[in-house]
């Protein structure tokens, strides 16, 4: 296809002896009022890591019992923890309205292709459904490596067009998949969610990266990741049981979900129920307290209070991101 890139990414007389010297004397004045002044530290001071502390976004998604997004909800609801202690929410966001950047990763590996129709079709369908005004979606192929088929656009006809001309490979790089997806989107613009949806058997067979670094990539990308399995064979005997194992890690990490879909019905349905929960979501922020040390991962946890101000969720089922790295500077 033509639109594929890949990325695998002066004076004389008596009166001179006089004037040297008064130019010397004046000379350490001079160089001291134009020279920026460096104050020593004060005591106790040398050898400190000074820390730059930034508001950390968590992106979080809350379910009622039917597994529906539960929208409405105030911000006296939610608690947010960090490695334990409770945080001041700063930023509060219902509802949140960040447009999104969104990454769609199908598999197009030989043990996917009976599937493969329908894959590309649920996916153009989901495509139309979830684009809107200001939001941006790349489209990728993955089999033995990992392609890029568009920027991330707005287009839709461009983007369904690139799905439905998705071909068939060979192997699986499922992690190098999500390395590479959790990769483009970090280098998106900033106060964008960011977002991959992945379409996969589950199988692994070809990455470069392992289950540890397509773990941390997506954490430090601060992408949601929501994942399709879909299985030709039904039975455990003959699937790849760890790979789905591993996904469901690497999904639960980002705060995203996994599903199972049976049908083609069941991956338009996925499809419809990973929108309504992207435009049904809210945005907490806060500043660490205490600070947190620079480079350290930092684990979060929110919690949502049930109406009548029970212990634990309330019934509802809470994604978010479970942590993010600290940034931070040593002087």
């Amino acid at each position: 296809m033509s639109g594929k890139r890949k990325r695998q990414y002066a004076s004389s007389g008596s009166q001179w002896p006089a004037l040297a010297v008064l130019l010397v004397l004046a000379l350490p004045q001079a160089i001291s009022s134009q020279a920026p002044q460096r104050q020593a530290p004060p005591p106790g001071e040398k050898g400190r890591i000074h820390v730059e502390v930034n508001l950390v976004s968590v992106i979080v998604s809350v379910l009622d019992k039917n597994n529906r997004p539960a929208p409405d909800l105030l911000k006296e609801a939610f608690e947010i923890y960090e490695e334990g202690v409770k945080q001041k929410i700063e930023v509060f966001d219902s509802e949140t309205q960040q447009p999104l950047d969104l990454a769609l990763m199908i598999d197009s590996s030989l043990s996917t292709i009976k599937e493969l129709a329908n894959e590309r079709e649920a996916a153009a369908h989901f495509i139309r459904q979830v684009v809107r005004p200001g939001d941006r979606l790349a489209v990728f192929e993955f089999a033995d490596g990992v392609t890029q088929l568009t920027e991330f656009s707005s287009d839709v006809p461009l983007l369904q067009s690139a799905v439905r001309h998705i071909g068939e490979g060979a192997g699986t790089a499922l992690y190098d998949a999500v390395y590479l997806g959790a990769q483009a989107l970090s280098k998106r613009s900033p106060g964008r969610r960011r977002v991959i949806v992945l379409v996969t058997d589950a199988g692994e067979t070809t990455s470069r990266s392992n289950f540890e670094t397509t773990r941390s990539g997506a954490l430090r990308s601060e992408a949601m990741l929501y994942t399709l399995v879909i299985r030709p064979v039904k039975s455990e005997s003959g699937r790849n049981t760890a790979g789905e194992h591993a996904l469901e890690t690497i999904t639960e990490s980002t705060g995203g979900a996994v599903y199972y879909p049976d049908s083609m019905a069941e991956i338009d349905s996925v499809f419809e129920r990973i929108d309504r929960e992207l435009r049904t979501q809210y945005r907490l922020g806060y500043y660490p307290d205490p600070r947190p040390p620079a480079k350290s991962f930092r684990r979060v946890e929110v919690r949502v209070k049930s109406p009548s101000g029970a212990e634990g969720n309330g019934g509802y089922t809470v994604h978010h991101r479970k942590g993010y790295f600290a940034g931070g500077t040593l002087d």
